[in-house]
């Protein structure tokens, strides 16, 4: 995995999850400005798992290769339902799925790098 490219995609998510967070409890649903970040940050993480899956073709694969695709369907599919069920909820409970869609996507992330770092034999 890519180390600076994954804490860059860390920290965008930890930030736009603050501000999601922070609209919701000032009780302001999801503009058009905050699902588009959702999709450019979308963008971001397609960027980062298509970089996993090249890894995945070298001599340093996982030894956990099954978990290691099942984190990355995960991974590249969590901020884009949250971004449609917050568009589907046009409320601050919007605002508050995006902010939890980028809490946990920190966490995906971490479990990458941990899964990749080890390799099989």
């Amino acid at each position: 995995m890519n180390g600076p490219l994954s804490l860059v995609t860390i920290v965008a998510a930890l930030v736009l999850a603050a501000w999601y967070l922070l609209r919701a409890a000032l009780n302001r649903a999801p503009s058009r400005f905050d699902l588009l970040a959702a999709v450019v940050f979308s963008a971001l993480v397609a960027v980062l798992v298509v970089i996993a899956v090249a890894g995945l073709f070298g001599d340093s694969r996982p030894s956990e290769t099954a978990t290691f695709a099942g984190y990355l369907i995960t991974t590249i599919a969590f901020v884009p339902v949250g971004a449609y069920l917050a568009r589907l909820e046009p409320t601050r409970w919007g605002s508050l799925i995006l902010g939890i869609a980028c809490l946990v996507l920190p966490v995906l992330v971490l479990r990458l790098q941990q899964i990749a770092s080890v390799t099989g034999a």
